[in-house]
């Protein structure tokens, strides 16, 4: 059972809204502070934009992992994140398993923005119940607190994952 766990083990991914932002409840909990982030000034657009996308992201992540479809994954991620993730979902629908994530909150501070607006780097800091399921039987759970920087970056209409990793202690 470990070498499955070992071969599936894919970063936790840990997407945020706003602190007092009005969030559908089907989106995480999520503080943010922008107030010791570098570069350009973040205004209340901006944030209440990264705070809705990041937040729908790790949704449809949790929908992705639990369904073992990877065509979710497009919607809210580009590049390395969305290829990170469509890979494991594979891995892990080929064993036979899939993971539900119960999200218990984050707070996420923003690190950078560009001066050109390109992309954020954010800091979050996440309480995560992340189980292990084969059908509807739990084989394992953990409750995790980790820290993941994440890169967003704009596209047409909205805020998408770029990169994402779980952060060194």
């Amino acid at each position: 059972m470990m070498r499955i766990l070992r071969n599936l083990a894919l970063p936790l991914v840990v997407f945020a809204g706003l602190s007092g932002f009005a969030q559908n409840p089907a989106l995480p909990s999520v503080q943010l502070n922008a107030d010791n982030g570098t570069g350009k000034q973040l205004e209340e657009p901006t944030r209440k934009a990264i705070a809705r996308d990041y937040a729908k992201a790790w949704s449809t992540l949790a929908q992705a992992m639990d369904s073992n479809n990877a065509s979710l994954i497009d919607g809210d991620f580009v590049g390395v994140a969305a290829e990170k993730f469509t890979s494991g979902i594979e891995q892990q629908a080929k064993a036979g398993l899939h993971r539900r994530y119960v999200d218990h909150g984050h707070k996420v501070d923003v690190l950078f923005y560009s001066p050109d607006g390109t992309s954020m780097q954010l800091r979050d800091t996440a309480q995560l119940e992340v189980q292990l399921m084969e059908g509807d039987k739990l084989l394992h759970s953990d409750n995790v607190t980790r820290q993941y920087i994440s890169l967003m970056t704009p596209t047409e209409v909205r805020w998408k994952v770029r990169i994402l990793q779980e952060a060194e202690k």
